[in-house]
């Protein structure tokens, strides 16, 4: 069982650094066998309502998994390229991330993770954006 946790979540792109996407919400925050993982409900804010967010931050990289009316899988590795399907009540997308930096500052009290990368959708060009996120313990 986890642990009650606050995420804060902070995204921009690197197009429009005035467009700060930022969200605090109630999860659960727990000690997993090969690292640690944050589980956090989507709202209508995020336009992903009814979609559970899980980020597994493992050694040297993060995994975003989403389940629910919006669902898909997202690796961050420093250096490397990893592809993914992103399902929407709208259609499947086709996802290309490459991470420029990933920083994990993680232990079982919470802590921080930053992650640049550029991001395609079905071929179009990249585009670079930053990632912030922070897990406090209540």
């Amino acid at each position: 069982m986890g642990k009650n946790a606050f995420i804060s979540l902070k995204s921009f792109n690197e197009l429009d650094t005035n467009e700060v996407i930022e969200v605090i919400t109630p999860g659960e925050f727990e000690k997993i066998e090969n690292g640690y993982k944050a589980i956090y409900n989507e709202t209508e804010l995020s336009g992903m309502e009814g979609t559970t967010t899980t980020l597994k931050i493992l050694e040297n990289e993060l995994v975003l998994e989403r389940e629910g009316s919006t669902s898909a899988r997202m690796n961050f590795k420093e250096g490397e390229t990893s592809i993914s399907m992103y399902n929407t009540p709208y259609g499947v997308l086709d996802l290309q991330i490459y991470t420029d930096e990933l920083k994990l500052d993680i232990d079982e009290n919470g802590g921080d993770i930053f992650a640049k990368y550029s991001m395609a959708l079905g071929g179009q060009p990249p585009i670079k954006t930053n990632l912030t996120v922070s897990v406090k313990i209540n």
